[in-house]
């Protein structure tokens, strides 16, 4: 990519949009493109044409998306299907018409089968059921996947799909009704502490284990895959470590400074198992994580205080 090439960040908003934006930013990209929800519908099909007619660009970071925790996906279960189909989609065939030189699609972990071998390879994909409780989601982002190759493959469209891990981070979503389990954690504990409360509630048993990315990693892996990655598989974006839902708990209650007790309500779904990404291919690209785990919780606490606590 030229520093005036023209660059579509679709999602510029989210957490993982706006550190695409931030990380292009800093490199001196200047004709970066954005477009809010409000100002364009990317589940309107002829509106994201008439957008990629007028604006041209020459590449696209396809971070738009509807998502959400357990509970969101489980709830708004159509919604979560029908607005990842239409919005992918809509990008990526309008990409296709107007010959744009690359696009990066971003998908997720829970793609992967829900009682896939750890960790998680790449091949994976498509060999068993998928955890059921986000199930529509997981379809939505295969389908991506799937649509990426299929444009490659007959158009030779150099379309890229990146499969990140959990994510966390500056812009972060704190709803406790939509969130996923980190800023649900910190808020949680966050209030907890404000509030001087003798225990904090965790969903589950505490015993799955994830795998937790900062933004800010995955946005300068997604940069390194655009500019370094030609190929037709997708490549997995994580640090290869996990860690207990319980010892999160405990980690974020550290950082926070929160002298209260964890309380396990083990009548909440728990989710799948284990979900640990294989990052041998990024590595082997040339890429690994640059921030640990404790010090982006720290980050994020902050971000979260001065965004929703001091606001």
């Amino acid at each position: 990519m030229e520093l005036n090439s023209k660059i579509y960040v679709a999602g510029h908003r989210g957490m993982v949009g706006s550190a695409i934006v931030r990380n292009l930013q800093k490199k001196g990209y200047t004709q970066i493109i954005t477009r809010t929800s409000a100002e364009l519908d990317l589940r309107n099909q002829q509106a994201v044409f008439d957008f990629f007619e007028a604006e041209k660009p020459d590449y696209v970071f396809l971070a738009a998306a509807k998502v959400g925790g357990i509970q969101a996906n489980n709830t708004y279960r159509a919604d979560f299907l029908y607005d990842n189909l239409m919005i992918e989609a809509n990008i990526i065939h309008a990409a296709h018409v107007q010959q744009v030189k690359k696009l990066l699609f971003l998908g997720s972990s829970c793609i992967y089968p829900k009682l896939a071998q750890q960790p998680l390879k790449e091949e994976y994909l498509l060999t068993g059921p998928l955890e059921e409780t986000n199930e529509p989601y997981a379809i939505a982002k295969i389908a991506g996947i799937k649509l990426c190759e299929a444009y490659r493959d007959q158009y030779g469209s150099n379309f890229i799909s990146v499969m990140p891990t959990n994510l966390y981070g500056y812009n972060d979503n704190y709803d406790l009704n939509n969130s996923h389990v980190l800023p649900a954690l910190i808020r949680k504990i966050h209030e907890a502490k404000e509030n001087n409360a003798p225990a904090v509630i965790v969903w589950g048993t505490g015993s799955p284990m994830r795998e937790f990315l900062f933004a800010d990693d995955l946005a300068e892996a997604c940069y390194y895959i655009m500019e370094q990655y030609n190929g037709r598989e997708l490549v997995n974006i994580g640090t290869g470590e996990d860690i207990s839902i319980k010892d999160l708990a405990l980690l974020i209650k550290d950082v926070i400074g929160y002298e209260g007790e964890l309380e396990f309500d083990t009548t909440k779904p728990d989710g799948t198992p284990r979900k640990l990404m294989d990052v041998s291919k990024l590595h082997g690209l040339g890429f690994r994580h640059k921030t640990e785990l404790k010090e982006g919780i720290g980050m994020a606490y902050a971000d979260f205080i001065q965004k929703y606590v001091t606001a």
